[in-house]
């Protein structure tokens, strides 16, 4: 090869290099949303694509009480339990609401913790439980945990469980939540972000990770105690803070959990909140376009917990915070959710 030859090649790969030098710091000064997929779709009471019900031929109706349940999404089987009042009429769509656990949970545990099951037979309502992989629920690249180092879609898992549900029992489209706390609570934040299924989301000891930039038209309600040392409502790393390194990855960088909220209500064009005190309990409401709201409810000197819960040993296994008693939040989030359907 002569020097000219040589010389053509060098410049060729150095063209190369700036391409694509200059592609990777337009991603990072973008942020995810060059790679993140489109919203999905609310999910519809057929087979959702990519999951199949693990029993052959049609599905069967889903028995009153507590039951498991298994799907395959992206050539991953995971699993659900559901409740299902015994008393709800076949034919009527209920509401349903989907309840996510936090890190080191799982849907059993949820379901055992939080009261849902006891509201929903008061109510009248469906209550899903889905499992997270490895107890963790991936809601950003750098948290939570073994499924965000793997890249698994839990947005995707959690949408097809409610068309499965859907599927199988008379659910209102327009009546369909999701709920969780802390990491569970980050991935409603997803949801509502990168979904249309649901029509309200209440988040407790959670918080937005990852781009948001044009949320699904939804309310939201989050509970936050200002002790919270897992996810400080200041917004400084918590206790479990790794900096997202490693095969567990936890990097929790959303901000205070005030100035998450108040963005969140200038992109639903809300009005200025209004705030009221009771006790440790201070609500932040704020009216907005198309009969939504947005709530925050702060509980002074609690902490990473579920208000209201009772006690329990696999919450102190956890190492989570004794439940304060300022709030009860299944009840609270219930009744923001009853008065938020989505409107047509």
């Amino acid at each position: 090869m002569n020097r000219r030859t040589t010389m053509t090649a060098t410049v060729a790969r150095t063209a190369s290099a700036v391409v694509v030098a200059v592609g990777v710091v337009l991603t990072v000064l973008i942020g995810c949303d060059v790679t993140r997929p489109p919203r999905r779709e609310a999910a519809v009471p057929t087979a959702p694509p990519g999951s199949t019900p693990t029993a052959a031929g049609p599905r069967s109706p889903v028995a009153g009480g507590s039951s498991a349940h298994r799907i395959t999404v992206a050539g991953r089987e995971r699993t659900f339990r559901l409740y299902r009042p015994a008393k709800l009429s076949p034919s009527a769509p209920a509401p349903l609401v989907v309840m996510l656990h936090g890190a080191l949970g799982n849907g059993r545990q949820a379901e055992m913790a939080y009261g849902w099951n006891a509201t929903a037979e008061r109510e009248g309502f469906v209550v899903a439980y889905p499992d997270g992989l490895q107890r963790s629920w991936a809601v950003s690249a750098h948290c939570c945990g073994q499924p965000a180092h793997d890249g698994v879609d839990d947005v995707a898992f959690v949408v097809a469980t409610v068309a499965d549900i859907s599927a199988r029992l008379s659910i209102d489209p327009n009546r369909t939540y999701a709920a969780g706390i802390s990491n569970g609570g980050m991935l409603a934040y997803r949801l509502a972000c990168e979904t249309t299924t649901f029509a309200a989301i209440g988040v407790v000891a959670g918080t937005l990770l990852g781009p948001c930039p044009s949320p699904a038209p939804i309310s939201l309600v989050h509970i936050h105690g200002t002790a919270d040392d897992v996810v400080p409502y200041d917004g400084r790393p918590g206790k479990l803070d790794n900096g997202g390194a490693g095969r567990r990855p936890v990097k929790i960088d959303g901000g205070p959990v005030a100035d998450q909220v108040d963005r969140w209500r200038k992109v639903a064009r809300c009005a200025a909140p209004q705030a009221r005190t009771a006790g440790a309990v201070t609500t932040s409401a704020a009216r907005c376009p198309d009969g939504r709201d947005v709530e925050l409810i702060t509980i002074a000197d609690a902490g990473h917990q579920w208000p209201g819960a009772s006690p329990a040993r696999v919450e102190r296994l956890l190492g989570m915070d004794p439940p304060s008693t300022a709030l009860a939040a299944t009840e609270t989030i219930w009744r923001f959710f009853a008065a938020h359907p989505r409107n047509s």
